[in-house]
């Protein structure tokens, strides 16, 4: 009885499938701008509905979905959009208060930045694509004053996991880059 339930016992530890790989985004460093305002708000970034799930989608081709085997995000993916991209903006912006909707600590802010990420994956050729909705207004006014739609793209080293989620940071960095621009041109 005891070598059944030993055997039983081995073959379920057998069958258990090994811990995930787990990965994050990072904020990269970008050059600092000389704009200096009081505060920036980062509302709460938007996240296309397809890519808010713990595993790593891959690519969005040919009208499927391909997620990464066994490998997932460290925290949900909204939250460290908002985490990182607030991280990538403090980088380039170091004379203005930035923080997130989403944080504990915020001030009155003279810019409100709302984002929407509608896309964030790779194509068919492994080309990463951010698809991203950028609307920036005053703190006090109820309605955008200037939104884009931004498409950056950027090349992963290999095609492993690992390079991809590097070219996500990548592509985020750039994303601030760009939003920093808007921000300087900004009336």
């Amino acid at each position: 009885m005891r070598a059944a339930v030993l055997v039983v016992l081995a073959l379920l530890a057998g069958c258990a499938s090994p811990n995930p790989e787990l990965y994050t985004l990072a904020a990269l460093p970008g050059p600092a701008s000389p704009l200096a305002l009081h505060g920036v708000e980062l509302r709460r970034i938007g996240l296309a509905g397809y890519l808010d799930r713990p595993d790593i989608v891959r690519s969005s081709a040919g009208f499927r979905l391909k997620l990464a085997d066994n490998q997932r995000w460290g925290e949900p993916l909204g939250g460290m959009l908002d985490r990182v991209f607030t991280e990538d903006l403090v980088e380039r912006l170091p004379r203005t208060a930035v923080f997130a909707e989403s944080g504990a600590i915020s001030t009155a802010p003279d810019i409100v930045l709302e984002v929407d990420v509608q896309r964030f994956d790779a194509e068919a050729d492994g080309t990463l694509v951010l698809v991203a909705q950028v609307a920036i207004r005053p703190a006090d006014a109820r309605h955008a004053a200037e939104a884009r739609t931004l498409r950056l793209t950027a090349t992963p080293a290999t095609a492993s996991t690992h390079d991809q989620v590097a070219a996500m940071s990548r592509a985020l960095a750039d994303l601030a880059d760009r939003v920093v621009a808007m921000l300087a041109a900004f009336p």
